[in-house]
């Protein structure tokens, strides 16, 4: 007698590879069934596929069990992100399971946040002037030449998912901060100015007292260093595809601005049209 599996397939896949560490996740019900983060940035496309299937097979998942697949889409690194997503789209269609594209800054700044909380003494804190309000997150991605990858959330703790307040972009830091003190004195002016101010992700560069002084007088303050993991790919995974899925086929990385390599080619292609 045929015996007819007709659970519900419960169980979701996170990737992402957006940054320096590989993600890999198992997620159900919103608990992390098993997680692998893995450092080495030049070697993830060799790597993925690997720890995939190590992953799954340590926390005892088949693909008929699994309910979809939440991606990483960036902003991040150009070769990074694609390797991910393409990986998503490929095994999203062989497994005939849906989707979700998720923000890696928003990812990065639920990870932050959550790190931040569990070991406040690892953080820095710059000043203590915080007010009732809910927290901010800003996660910060090195873009060089002095800008950064970065967004802002708000977040009243770590159960839930941190709430958008700003888009995902790339801005120079200096521009970054100025925007952020704006913001502070609005909020400040409206009496809802946050209790703390999170700087989360690649601080060294760009969360140092210096470069944040303009925010001194106006909030309280804490960095914290912090690598992308998995995990937070898949519980935001989870929450977007209970709600509906992406198209598989337009799924494509959140690059932000266009590599230094299509920038080249684009001016150059742009000079050639001049009239001569």
């Amino acid at each position: 007698m045929t015996n007819h599996n007709k659970e519900p397939r419960k169980r979701f896949l996170a990737l992402d590879t957006s940054t320096a560490t590989l993600g890999v996740a198992v997620t159900e019900d919103g608990n992390i069934l098993h997680e692998i983060n893995a450092s080495g940035e030049r070697n993830h496309s060799v790597h993925l596929l690997p720890i995939i299937e190590e992953a799954l097979r340590a926390s005892g998942t088949t693909a008929a069990m699994l309910g979809g697949i939440s991606v990483g889409v960036g902003p991040g690194s150009y070769t990074g992100t694609r390797i991910a997503v393409t990986a998503a789209k490929t095994l999203a269609w062989a497994w005939k399971v849906p989707v979700a594209g998720i923000s890696s800054l928003h990812a990065l700044a639920w990870g932050g946040l959550s790190m931040g909380l569990a070991n406040p003494e690892g953080s820095l804190p710059v000043t203590e002037t915080g007010g009732d309000g809910p927290d901010w997150i800003i996660p910060l991605m090195d873009a060089r030449r002095g800008q950064v990858y970065t967004a802002l959330f708000a977040a009243a703790g770590e159960e839930q998912a941190p709430v958008r307040l700003v888009s995902d972009g790339i801005r120079l830091m200096t521009d970054w901060v100025q925007q952020l003190a704006e913001r502070l004195e609005q909020a400040s002016a409206q009496g809802a100015r946050p209790r703390v101010l999170w700087f989360v992700g690649e601080t060294a560069q760009h969360g140092s007292a210096e470069s944040l002084r303009p925010l001194l007088e106006l909030g309280s303050f804490r960095t914290v260093p912090y690598e992308l993991e998995g995990r937070w790919t898949g519980l935001l995974g989870e929450k977007q595809l209970q709600a509906g899925s992406d198209d598989l086929h337009s799924l494509i990385p959140n690059y932000t601005q266009l590599s230094e390599a299509e920038a080249n080619l684009r001016r150059s292609s742009e000079g050639s049209l001049k009239p001569q």
